[in-house]
């Protein structure tokens, strides 16, 4: 088979589409579980909220900053190899989690882990961007929806774990498991089509030209467009506000004297509002366009965190787990082909990577403030207020987002061949 649009068996590109599915469900099921190992380290070795926030913090940091040479790794050596060592990485840094004694060793261990887990997002969605043009964002949904799985999944098993048999035995159990299936999967994810004499699905329907697996914009010249810097200080903004929510959500619901199996429901709860939403985004995006669909976005996201500054129950912090939950989806499911639609994918691997590493600097700094506001007030009111105004902050930005160069470019050339 030589054309993705006639196929004469099952097209590869899908197969892409469900590695990478797997691979955001055991990545980001597994990070998103740190939240439930909060209280136990704390009430085991006796520290603050800043100083176990401040070990997410910083992994979070070192995720971001990573994507950047993760990313231009992908471009330059394929996604099968940063896999690979991200796997390895990611997997040790949780199963010596289960040995720690002291708080630098957990500080260390996260560095170790973060490291691994730069590859989350820039190995699957850099690929599936090379593999699909047509339907790129809707497969990009659905691939996304595995990390909505991952986190609806994973926290109840970790803290199942964590009830009936310890901390140490549930870090184990996912540094494990994660370790064996993404060595896994990296022995059968392809860098593009070309590696296996294919071309990208729906190139037959349009000019390599328009949107050609290697088309787009340098990455030198893409940094010195406003554009990008508009997308990279919106999503500095929006990954603030979502590593924020996700480590102190569950704090927060223990203080208000939910169990910690309610609280674990509560990001399962966000995890599969956000199953749903992934595929919707990816919809929006290939019918409506990149702005659009990020628009939508914010509608569930700002009422959620209004919402969070009442939740005082159960019932309430459920119904912002949801709310929540389809903005979370959406945000991250549409990054990939916003960045592929904006500047092409020429550079698609770096560019994303730039974009999350300011997110991981954010992300860092967002949980860290968050808990030393709550050590030193005693409430986590101030931190969900300010959440509140980076998302509007965020909003205004992609209201300001005009077209690139590279698109108009590319809509001149489609209506040129349809005419």
């Amino acid at each position: 088979m030589t054309d993705a649009g006639r196929p004469s068996r099952i097209y590869y590109g899908y197969v892409i589409a469900a590695l990478a599915f797997l691979i955001q469900a055991v990545f980001w099921g597994t990070y998103r579980s740190f939240g439930l190992f909060f209280n136990p380290l704390g009430d085991e070795f006796g520290w603050s909220r800043e100083q176990v926030a401040g070990a997410a913090s910083m992994g979070w940091l070192i995720v971001g900053l990573m994507n950047l040479p993760a990313g231009a790794m992908v471009d330059r050596f394929g996604p099968r190899r940063t896999l690979a060592i991200g796997g390895v990485l990611f997997g040790a840094g949780y199963i010596l989690m289960s040995v720690v004694s002291g708080l630098w060793q957990v500080y260390l261990f996260y560095v170790v882990l973060a490291v691994g887990m730069s590859a989350a997002d820039v190995v699957p969605l850099s690929t599936v961007a090379r593999w699909f043009i047509k339907a790129r964002g809707t497969i990009t949904g659905l691939s996304k929806i595995g990390a909505g799985v991952g986190m609806m999944a994973t926290p109840l098993v970790a803290g199942y774990f964590i009830e009936t048999h310890g901390w140490r035995t549930a870090y184990l159990a996912l540094g494990a498991t994660a370790l064996v299936v993404l060595l896994i999967i990296a022995r059968f994810i392809r860098r593009d089509p070309s590696t296996m004499g294919l071309t990208a699905y729906g190139a037959g329907t349009q000019p390599a030209t328009v949107l050609g697996k290697e088309e787009g914009t340098p990455l030198r010249e893409a940094l010195r467009m406003r554009q990008f810097w508009t997308v990279c200080v919106a999503y500095f903004l929006l990954i603030a506000c979502s590593e924020t929510v996700m480590v102190h959500t569950v704090p927060h619901a223990e203080d208000l004297g939910i169990s910690s199996t309610g609280a674990a429901g509560i990001l399962s709860f966000l995890g599969g509002a956000s199953i749903g939403a992934r595929v919707v985004v990816g919809v929006a995006l290939d019918r409506l366009g990149s702005r659009r669909a990020l628009l939508l976005c914010f509608v569930p996201s700002i009422s959620a965190l209004v919402w969070l500054q009442f939740a005082d129950s159960v019932w309430m912090l459920y119904v912002f787990a949801v709310l929540y939950g389809l903005s979370h989806g959406g945000f991250f499911t549409l990054l990939a082909p916003v960045v592929a639609q904006l500047f092409g994918t020429r550079s698609h691997g770096a560019i994303f990577g730039i974009i999350m590493a300011g997110g991981g600097m954010s992300g860092a700094l967002g949980p860290l403030l968050a808990g030393r506001a709550f050590d030193t007030l005693g409430s986590y009111r101030l931190p969900f207020l300010v959440v509140v105004g980076m998302a509007v902050a965020a909003l205004a930005l992609i209201l300001s987002l005009r077209r690139t160069p590279f698109e108009v470019e590319a809509e001149k050339r489609i209506r040129s061949r349809t005419a």
